[in-house]
């Protein structure tokens, strides 16, 4: 997403700031070196912001939100919140089921990446959290309020996890 690259600097913005930088160096003297821009590896590691866009955005929301009871019954809103976004799945189970038709899917796997999306089958509207990546995860409902659950096992029926993302 160029959008979020180096906090908002697209390449040609970069361009076009190191073009007018250049004009006001005096005629004569030597140009600073100009640093390469971030890799994508680099960018990953800038602090993030809750509800960013980003995975490690996506779990800072949940640990900012630790112990508030204002998403209860409201999983799939608090997972797209942590993405920065709101309303675009009804529920967790209609995201999951959109994550399958994608693609995107990786059914009955506890391997989810940090920020992964991860889902359970607990009721008609089913349950999603954020992945931690050490085999946990982030959502509401855990101990009655947002928190962290130390296995994928908390909720019974689990169904597997897609990747994090803003929420298309």
């Amino acid at each position: 997403m160029t959008k979020h690259r180096a906090r908002g600097w697209s390449r040609p913005a970069i361009a076009a700031v190191t073009a007018a930088a250049a004009a006001l160096i005096p005629l004569g003297t030597a140009a600073p070196a100009l640093a390469e821009p971030p890799t994508p590896a680099a960018v990953q590691e800038i602090a993030a912001s809750p509800g960013d866009g980003t995975a490690a955005g996506a779990v800072e929301w949940f640990t900012s939100k630790s112990g508030s009871t204002a998403y209860e019954g409201l999983c799939e809103k608090a997972v797209e919140n942590a993405y920065g976004t709101t309303g675009i799945w009804p529920s967790a189970i209609a995201h999951w089921e959109g994550a399958i038709k994608a693609g995107k899917a990786h059914k009955g796997s506890t391997n989810a990446p940090k920020g992964a999306f991860v889902y359970w089958n607990t009721s008609q509207y089913g349950h999603v959290g954020i992945s931690d990546g050490k085999g946990g995860f982030y959502s509401s409902s855990v101990g009655g309020a947002i928190g962290h659950g130390g296995s994928l096992s908390y909720f019974g029926n689990y169904l597997g996890w897609s990747e994090g993302q803003v929420p298309a």
